[in-house]
């Protein structure tokens, strides 16, 4: 079976926020590959960009890899409030789904609280502090 594994650009914070994304879901990360390692023939990144982050990736569970990079300024800016597509975590119980929600959206802005909805036991929705869209969801197995 295929997996989904999401990417996110950032306009060079990439690293602050998989840090903080690090603290929420734990564990270490799989890759992290700055500007300065990249070797393109005929191109320089400014010193500037030297030190962004060109991949990170961070395993999250037993298949799922959250990965991003900053966008060189050569390509211009991301929106970041532009309606991006949201990430939807599915959560093995309720105490997980607190603690996804509660972490992720510390200092972001709930769409709608985690509680009961009519098609899963839990259910909420935020945009965390960078930007990034968010929506959480447990089902209780019956």
């Amino acid at each position: 079976m295929a997996s989904i594994n999401p990417h996110i650009h950032f306009n060079g914070n990439t690293e602050e926020a998989f840090l903080f994304y690090q603290t929420v879901f734990g564990g270490e990360f799989s890759k992290l590959v700055r500007y300065k390692e990249m070797s393109i023939e005929g191109y320089q990144f400014p010193e500037k960009e030297e030190n962004k982050i060109m991949h990170i990736a961070l395993p999250i569970g037993k298949s799922s890899v959250l990965m991003g990079s900053d966008v060189p300024d050569i390509l211009g800016q991301v929106s970041e409030n532009e309606n991006r597509s949201k990430i939807t975590i599915s959560a093995e119980s309720k105490e997980e789904a607190e603690h996804l929600f509660n972490g992720l959206s510390a200092g972001g802005s709930v769409e709608m609280p985690l509680e009961n909805s009519s098609w899963c036991t839990l259910f909420g929705a935020f945009r965390d502090k960078y930007g990034i869209e968010w929506m959480i969801d447990f089902t209780e197995k019956p």
